[in-house]
């Protein structure tokens, strides 16, 4: 029963999409009116507001460390499911009529619950790319590749490396549109600004 509870409560959690809630609380207009549509820290930067997409950032990987946090103290055993279902959350959240991000920031923080090396570990590796080829989308994949190799270093077969597996395969997975556009040379560099859409009230505000 404590089981289940941890992975209700983790996936309520993970259904709060911070791009959608911070934008409105700031006036601006939803994220998934312009840019790639999707809701979360990068298509929020798109906007030009710079402020907004780093508290999304912090609030989509707080929201999976706390999942993570939160089930240890209750059931540690339900912890690496804990983390899969925060993950599920903010991808298909029940808030949002299960139409929600890709996952990027909610599984580093998920990651980062489970062992900080982890996190910090696929972080970097996220980092290294997307600082020196600045696209966002494939810093994602190359890290979701190489998370379960860290996760095994780490773990070895605990349910934490097949739980790590779950979110990378998932990652990639709502990265599919992503790696069409890689592919074809159309993938959008980070940084780069977007218009809302016109019939968006907060559109003339930018």
């Amino acid at each position: 029963m404590q089981t289940a509870l941890c992975v209700l409560g983790a996936y309520l959690l993970g259904s709060v999409s911070f791009a959608i809630v911070l934008s409105r609380a700031f006036g601006m207009a939803d994220p998934r009116s312009y840019g790639s549509g999707n809701p979360g820290a990068t298509n929020v930067l798109r906007s030009g507001r710079k402020l907004v997409a780093a508290l999304t950032l912090l609030g989509d990987g707080g929201k999976g460390w706390l999942a993570v946090w939160l089930a240890s103290l209750v059931e540690p055993s339900a912890v690496p499911y804990a983390g899969v279902a925060a993950f599920l959350g903010h991808v298909f959240p029940v808030f949002h009529g299960f139409k929600g991000g890709k996952g990027v920031a909610t599984a580093a923080g998920v990651l980062i619950g489970y062992d900080w090396i982890l996190g910090l570990a696929t972080a970097a590796t996220w980092l290294v790319i997307a600082v020196f080829l600045r696209i966002s989308s494939l810093a994602a994949l190359v890290a979701a590749v190489f998370a379960p190799a860290y996760a095994f270093w780490a773990f070895g077969l605990q349910p934490v490396f097949p739980a790590t597996t779950a979110i990378a395969v998932l990652l990639v997975w709502r990265h599919k549109d992503n790696i069409r556009r890689l592919l074809a040379g159309d993938e959008s560099r980070i940084g780069k600004k977007s218009t809302p859409s016109p019939q968006d009230p907060s559109a003339g505000a930018r």
